[in-house]
């Protein structure tokens, strides 16, 4: 399956393992372009079989990194009408089994499933503050799993 949208980069990761667990860099400042660099940062866990999203953003650019535990199967569908993938829709198995980093990029809708057996965590750093500062700005975020014939549906 091709994986590419536009403007969305997957990262692999590579876990350094040893007697007392493992270590994996999440993003390095000298490897992202400067209009990536991360404003905040949260992790959040989700339960088996639990999805969040779709959504998508107007200005902001999520850095999600999927290390584990646990798998999530990523969905994202470029609405972009300027991009050369505008309609495309891809989805991927990341995180436990695959450690990687995801950019997606504003109007790329996004959602992810934990499809493992086990609470997954996942941690982003977009390049922008929720809210704005000190939170008074509106939400950037069009929310498309509010809407119930939303054609975006993870499965």
């Amino acid at each position: 399956m091709d994986e590419t949208i536009a403007g969305v980069t997957i990262t692999p990761l590579t876990r350094h393992a040893d007697a007392r667990g493992w270590l994996c860099e999440c993003f390095r400042r000298d490897e992202l372009p400067p209009d990536l660099l991360p404003a905040m940062a949260y992790l959040s866990m989700t339960l088996p079989g639990v999805a969040r999203g779709p959504h998508e953003h107007r200005d902001q650019t999520d850095f999600f990194v999927f290390a584990g535990p646990s798998d999530f199967r990523l969905y994202l569908w470029d609405r972009r009408p300027s991009s050369p993938t505008f309609g495309k829709a891809v989805n991927l198995v990341v995180g436990q089994s695959r450690p990687c980093a995801v950019a997606v990029p504003p109007g790329v809708i996004h959602a992810y499933r934990n499809i493992g057996a086990e609470p997954g965590l996942v941690f982003n750093a977009p390049n922008r503050l929720y809210r704005g500062e000190g939170k008074h700005e509106p939400v950037d975020e069009i929310r498309h799993e509010d809407r119930m014939d939303s054609p975006f549906a993870p499965e």
